[in-house]
């Protein structure tokens, strides 16, 4: 039974990793190869599929990594302190029709995002936003994700209100006691939401296609569609070899915060 267990394990992990290490072996192979094989060896491996791919495009691939990485850090920033704000708000503080807000808020996730997107389009465009990264950012200090709102109000729901009667005894106000309590102890909620966006927003293709145009503004999800050209040509190894690149900041990420997102899914779920 034990080995069975373990040969089902090893099974499992085989179709888990056999994409990326199909991607990964094609990242080297030539154009040839990859449309006339399906060996997950290269038989003429090509290392210089990737400093093609870096330079292919008439801008190096190190601007797209650097627009990605500019709108993903500021995503991350703008939602933590906005989800933060409301949340803090919707789980500590009394105010009139806060209930009624809340299921608003809630019910904004049944509310699919792509029915939005002309609207938004053409408000941005009154701002004059499109083709700059305004349009990905600006949102997110909005507290336009209700879903981390949510997971956050959970969080908060689950710390004693004990903590914010003897804060207040001691003449702390609603300020101080965010600050004070309420930050320091939302951490590992503030890691999950932190997380999410980072990898949601690097791996975000249609809103930057959308909003964004000009080749030296466009993110790294862009960039790898312009490696198919219009008449249907490609660069298929190039484009497989900055595939492969464009994962290693995702991948870096998620195992930095690996525990901390365990950690806050958990307590997330279980407290309230």
């Amino acid at each position: 039974m034990k080995y069975l267990r373990l040969v089902a394990l090893i099974g499992i992990l085989a179709i888990v990793l056999y994409p990326l290490l199909w991607m990964l072996s094609t990242s080297f192979k030539p154009d040839e190869e990859i449309v006339g094989g399906i060996g997950l060896l290269p038989k003429d491996p090509q290392p210089s599929n990737y400093i093609d791919g870096w330079n292919s495009l008439d801008v190096s691939f190190t601007r797209f990594f650097i627009n990605s990485a500019v709108i993903a850090g500021v995503s991350v920033v703008f939602n933590c302190v906005s989800c933060l704000l409301t949340a803090y708000a919707f789980a500590r503080l009394r105010f009139r029709a806060r209930g009624l807000w809340f299921t608003l808020m809630i019910g904004t996730l049944l509310l699919p995002g792509h029915v939005l997107i002309v609207p938004h389009y053409i408000l941005f465009k009154t701002f004059g936003w499109i083709d700059t990264p305004l349009p990905l950012v600006v949102p997110k200090l909005l507290a336009t994700e209700a879903f981390f709102i949510f997971l956050m109000v959970q969080f908060m729901r689950g710390i004693p209100r004990d903590l914010d009667d003897a804060a207040s005894i001691d003449g702390a106000g609603p300020y101080q006691i965010f600050w004070r309590i309420i930050v320091p102890l939302s951490k590992p909620a503030l890691v999950t939401t932190a997380i999410f966006t980072f990898i949601w927003t690097w791996n975000d293709f249609f809103s930057q296609l959308v909003y964004l145009s000009g080749l030296d503004n466009i993110t790294v999800p862009v960039a790898l569609r312009n490696f198919l050209d219009s008449t249907g040509q490609s660069s298929l190894g190039p484009m497989f070899a900055m595939s492969v690149l464009s994962l290693l900041p995702v991948f870096a990420f998620f195992v930095a915060f690996q525990r901390m997102l365990v950690q806050g899914i958990n307590t997330s779920g279980l407290k309230g």
